[in-house]
């Protein structure tokens, strides 16, 4: 899949927040880095979104749409800018950063289900279950905004699922649980 970068230099892509049904989020580490995050990548030109975020989710972490349902997305797109030194100058158009539409779904499957090895060069080595915060502040700085805004708009999605008070960071100690390695 090439790189779709629209006129104002922002490459159009899908995040994942993956709910289960205890209110808490799916949280993967990246394989090369050790930096964690959700499941997202980047929409095809022959893509739409819910598309794009089937692919994703199949690709990434080996999920199909029997796996899950969609319960939300934002209504636009969210963005972030990448850092001045993740640039890439040379490359035509520049991409500055990403606008994201976010998907929250909820996970009906098993956790042997998922499968980061689902493809030749996996992006992930690790995942956990962590509470419905947390990623908005575990997450790389730049990208920490665009994560609080997803999740304060699927907030009230998540605790109708959960049947219970998903009270913010602010209010009680975050916990996550030990990381599970494909």
């Amino acid at each position: 899949m090439s790189d779709v970068i629209d006129a104002d230099g922002f490459r159009p892509n899908v995040g994942i927040v993956l709910l289960n049904p205890d209110g808490r989020v799916f949280w993967a580490r990246r394989i090369t880095r050790d930096g964690w995050q959700f499941p997202q990548g980047g929409i095809g030109s022959d893509e739409t979104p819910l598309e794009a975020m089937h692919r994703e989710l199949t690709e990434e972490i080996g999920l199909g749409a029997t796996h899950v349902e969609v319960l939300a997305s934002t209504p636009g797109w969210l963005r972030y800018r990448l850092p001045h030194r993740y640039l890439r100058h040379h490359q035509r158009p520049l991409c500055v950063g990403q606008k994201q539409v976010w998907y929250l779904l909820r996970f009906m499957g098993e956790d042997a289900q998922v499968r980061l090895d689902a493809v030749d060069h996996p992006e992930f080595d690790a995942w956990r279950w962590v509470d419905f915060w947390y990623p908005g502040e575990a997450v790389v700085a730049f990208k920490r905004e665009v994560y609080q805004r997803a999740l304060r708009q699927f907030v009230v999605h998540a605790e109708r699922l959960c049947a219970r008070e998903l009270p913010p960071p602010w209010s009680t100690p975050v916990s996550v649980a030990p990381a599970v390695s494909d």
